[in-house]
């Protein structure tokens, strides 16, 4: 049996820890990053594939060679693709491509869509399909080094493992002696006491750590036994007590070692924490960047898709070698009149979609009649549906008011109900109803009888560009409205949800607040408030310009300025119709409110300001926009006062009768300077 010294028990478990160590760390290593290589490969060239397919479904269509070959020459950019092809629907070869120095032919025709390794070959067949029909197939042919990439892998491990081996041996042998210098040092003196008897002899003391401590104890108890080894019989309770010392120290030792030990798991355990803490944040931006590159790349495919239609186009109608005939230039006109305006709604759509995300849109929350919206929108929508043949069945004038923004809210239904009727089966139908689903919630839904949604449609219908299968049907969109409905609803402090069966219909719904309606006649006691004062001089009669989109907003101002005799009402329902009656009717006051459709209240004021005959017009603002950081950016962009609602009847008099008396003295001073 061979007997080996703890120096060399020492240097075998380090030797033998450190190799478990690397052999596992770095077979993990290698395992993950070939399976990453392997699962990278094959996603980039499906992806390398469907992006050849959208680019040359246009030259497969219009038969145009040069087209695909050049789209295919892009390819080398990417060294690892040797070879590719477009196959036309009949399977003869269209177009190819083949990277410097390859020779290898290309098949003769075109599998199905299939991905499989052959040799150091990845081979890649993708059918071509728009509009359901087969336009043809894309084939691609890219290095496969995955054996390569793992002999080179094992070749780097054997010399990382052998130069390891090699260190951890060295400070092995080098630092080991530090541990067992004092422990041998201390064995070979106790062998000298137990050959000889001799326990006049030390061992020498070489370190200050626990060993140092252990030879000092050991050197005691030689010095012990050696002033009683004459008086053994004698001292027998003293060696008993002492053992009974040993015991407690050693008692002590152990406790200190428990509780090291806890500490060392408190620890660990805190450690872990923070690395699970590590990984949860480090997934949680690895998906926020995985998103944004999804995003951007949908936005661009959207873009370059009309695009394509208006560039391709115009250069037929532009070049010399492709005459056309006057229909036909007609004809391309019309489609890039076509792709322009759906290009246009698409640029809106996203950078409402901007806004909306950035927080940046501000709402003007109010009391809004839903039976008054549903109206509007009703008259906005039957015409289309007209043209399909769709029934439209609205509920017969709800009661409901809600809180909300009036312009938002109109946005959010028109959206709901255009995409009802868009995805509508012909001679189909689409209800809206409304109902009060609690004391203070309201339900608006909008029920299409189309051709329903699957359950994993569901769960994609609010992601953006996402239009579930139907960006090759007839139906132009952009996949964005809903996105950006589902967001305004809960910055109106509601939700939104969706119910469908297939073949069946779709119903979307929202739930918004219920609300008190603006009262629209003025009560008895504020009548008798608003009478004319009987003492008061009469004074000439003043116009009064309103321009409000909110018809409970307009009935109320009305039914005040009713008891005023002296001030003559014109009301405007935007910005733009409130713009042209100001400079037509030039009156002595104008009431805005903020948020307006088309132009807004502050836009507005700017353009008014900007022209000679309206720019001495005062202008009060009346808005639902109350933050005080909204009335000090009112006032200082030039409204003379700055009014909210709900409509205080005192300070809105007031703010009247203020203005006005400005308005004049202003009046009769200019008349002075020019008599």
């Amino acid at each position: 049996m061979i007997v080996r010294s703890i120096r060399e028990k020492l240097v075998t478990v380090v030797m033998l820890t450190t190799l478990a160590a690397l052999l596992v760390s770095i077979g993990t290593v290698i395992a993950y990053d070939l399976r990453n290589y392997h699962k990278a490969l094959l996603g980039d060239m499906a992806t390398q594939a469907e992006l050849l397919g959208h680019m040359t479904s246009a030259a497969l269509t219009f038969d145009d060679a040069r087209l695909a070959t050049e789209n295919l020459a892009l390819l080398r950019i990417r060294p690892s693709v040797r070879a590719g092809a477009i196959y036309d629907a009949k399977g003869a070869l269209f177009a190819s491509y083949r990277a410097p120095g390859e020779q290898q032919a290309f098949p003769v025709s075109p599998q199905t869509d299939d991905l499989r390794v052959s040799g150091d070959d990845l081979l890649l067949y993708r059918r071509v399909v728009e509009n359901g029909e087969l336009l043809g197939t894309v084939y691609l042919r890219a290095e496969y080094t995955l054996v390569a990439r793992a002999v080179d892998y094992l070749s780097i491990a054997a010399g990382v493992i052998a130069l390891a081996m090699l260190i951890a041996w060295l400070m092995t042998r080098r630092l080991g002696r530090i541990v067992t210098a004092p422990i041998v040092a201390l064995t070979e003196t106790a062998r000298e006491v137990v050959s000889t008897r001799d326990y006049s002899r030390r061992a020498p003391r070489i370190s200050d750590d626990e060993a140092g401590e252990l030879v000092d104890s050991f050197n005691a108890m030689l010095g012990e036994i050696e002033q009683r080894t004459g008086a053994l019989e004698t001292s027998h309770h003293a060696i008993a007590r002492e053992a009974e010392e040993r015991a407690r120290a050693q008692q002590e030792i152990m406790d200190l070692n428990e509780r090291l030990e806890v500490r060392v798991h408190e620890r660990t355990m805190q450690l872990e924490l923070t690395n699970a803490e590590l990984e949860v944040a480090m997934s949680a931006a690895k998906n926020a960047n995985q998103a944004k590159s999804a995003f951007l790349s949908s936005m661009s495919h959207e873009l370059r898709t009309p695009l394509n239609a208006i560039l391709g186009f115009a250069q037929i109608l532009t070049s010399e070698s492709l005459p056309s005939t006057l229909p036909q230039k007609k004809e391309f006109a019309g489609h890039i009149l076509k792709s322009g305006r759906h290009l246009l709604t698409l640029i809106n759509e996203i950078l409402d979609l901007a806004k909306v995300e950035s927080g940046t849109v501000t709402l003007s929350m109010e009391p809004v009649a839903l039976a008054d919206m549903l109206v509007e929108c009703r008259n906005m929508t039957e015409p289309l549906a007209q043209q399909r043949k769709i029934r439209m069945l609205f509920p017969d004038a709800p009661l409901a008011v809600v809180q909300a923004d009036r312009t938002r809210l109109k946005q959010v239904l028109l959206n709901l109900l255009s995409n009802a009727i868009k995805y509508n089966r012909e001679m189909g139908a689409v209800v809206c109803d409304c109902s009060v689903v609690t004391a203070n919630r309201v339900r608006l839904s909008v029920q299409d009888t189309g051709m329903g949604l699957r359950p994993e449609q569901i769960d994609s219908l609010f992601q953006p560009f996402n239009r579930l299968g139907q960006e090759n049907g007839s139906e132009e969109g952009t996949g964005i409205g809903l996105v950006v409905t589902r967001r305004l609803v809960e910055l109106m402090g509601g939700e939104i949800g969706v119910s469908s069966s297939v073949g069946v219909g779709t119903v979307f719904w929202i739930e918004l607040g219920l609300t008190q309606p603006v009262p629209s006649v003025v009560g008895e006691a504020t009548v008798i408030a608003l009478e004319p004062k009987a003492a008061s001089a009469p004074r000439a009669d003043h116009t009064l310009l309103y321009v409000e989109d909110n018809p409970a907003n307009l009935k109320l101002v009305q039914e005040i300025v009713r008891y005023r005799p002296d001030l003559h009402l014109l009301t405007a329902p935007d910005g733009h119709l409130g713009i042209e009656m100001a400079k037509a009717h030039l009156p002595d006051v104008i009431l805005m409110d903020l948020n307006l459709p088309c132009v807004s209240g502050a836009d507005a004021l700017k353009e008014l300001r900007s022209d000679p005959r309206t720019a001495h017009i005062p202008v009060i603002a009346l808005t639902a926009s109350a933050m005080p950081r909204d009335v000090e950016r009112g006032l200082a962009s030039g409204f003379a006062r700055y009014l909210t609602k709900p409509i205080n009847i005192d300070e809105f008099n007031e703010a009247i009768d203020t203005t006005l008396a400005f308005a004049d003295t202003r009046q009769l001073a200019q008349k002075a300077r020019n008599p």
